[in-house]
């Protein structure tokens, strides 16, 4: 393998651009592009800089006969309680990031979706009572939750098909890990690249569910407007309709967040929120899943039960809460 081959896989397994890596050596992107395209080779300080950049030796960069350097074997890694820690490597890293940022913008459409849901319903009824459309009340309220139940099926087809494509890296969300050397420095850089948009983009969905109510409020303020069922049904899916692009902007940047988090062991994934999570999370939800199967078989009412697990997350946040006060409370 000659050098400019080395410097492509190097600059491609640390999942940096040609402008970035320019950035870091000092040089253009067109230095960076002769270099890998072999139009021009690195001076002897340049490549000095490049084996200290990626991590490797010079002997390995210059020496064509010389490949990808081996691994020398580690002592596994455990932390501070002598647990197993998951390792880590910079080009899973960067493989979990860029799926990451490919499926939360589905994440966000599947939850648009079922916070739309009930628009069609709404508007269906506004028409068919102020004579629109020419449907009995029946026909518009089964038209309207069909529509509703398509909605709804569509985003939990997102959701199902993204929670598929992730399960290869579940276990960064559930187990400590153990971060090659440069993944947390480059973690770190693109989080804080993203600061301002995460920013911007929470202000915004927030600043919109704020203001969604204003077209409510607006048909009770017009004179007569109260009384008109059309109207009341278009403010109320105007309300949805804002509430929805909100939430999307705020799922969007959140999901990006979160995946930074998740590889930096912060927020919601530090370690002992983990421990919390393995230690509690296998009898609580088994319990949950018997009280919604027992109620369900009770009452037959399959339609409302569901409500059992909203509610069950709710309470698991909390329950993991007070774990994570105690782990720290031990820690003392």
């Amino acid at each position: 393998m000659i050098l400019a081959d080395k410097i492509t896989n190097l600059r491609k397994k640390a999942g940096w651009s040609q402008e970035e890596l320019a950035e870091k050596l000092g040089v253009s992107r067109q230095a960076v592009s002769k270099w890998e395209s072999a139009q021009s080779v690195p001076d002897l300080n340049k490549v000095l800089l490049l084996a200290k950049t990626f991590g490797v030796t010079t002997d390995y960069l210059l020496r064509d006969e010389c490949e990808e350097p081996e691994e020398e074997a580690q002592p596994e890694a455990l932390d501070d309680l002598g647990e197993k820690l998951l390792p880590v490597s910079l080009e899973e890293a960067n493989a979990f990031l860029t799926l990451e940022r490919a499926l939360v913008p589905k994440t966000a459409f599947g939850v648009f979706l079922c916070i739309e849901s009930c628009v069609p319903l709404l508007l269906l009824i506004g028409a068919q009572e102020a004579g629109r459309i020419r449907m009995t009340e029946e026909q518009a309220s089964v038209s309207g939750i069909a529509l509703l139940l398509l909605l709804v099926a569509g985003g939990v087809f997102l959701f199902v098909t993204g929670g598929m494509r992730r399960e290869p890296y579940e276990g960064l969300r559930r187990e400590s890990l153990d971060t090659a050397y440069g993944v947390e420095g480059l973690v770190r850089e693109k989080r804080e690249a993203f600061r301002d948009t995460r920013n911007r983009g929470i202000a915004a969905g927030v600043l919109l569910c704020i203001i969604s109510a204003i077209p409510v409020l607006l048909v009770q303020v017009l004179p007569g407007a109260g009384e008109n069922a059309m109207l009341n049904c278009v403010s109320v899916s105007l309300l949805l309709l804002l509430v929805g692009i909100g939430v999307f902007g705020i799922v969007l940047v959140s999901g990006v967040w979160e995946s930074f988090q998740v590889l930096l062991e912060e927020g919601a994934f530090t370690r002992e929120r983990k421990r919390s999570s393995r230690r509690y999370g296998g009898i609580y939800w088994s319990l949950v899943t018997a009280l919604y199967l027992l109620i369900s078989f009770l009452t037959g009412a399959w339609q409302s039960t569901w409500v059992v697990w909203p509610v069950a997350g709710i309470l698991w946040a909390v329950v993991s809460q007070l774990s994570c006060l105690q782990e720290a409370g031990k820690g003392r």
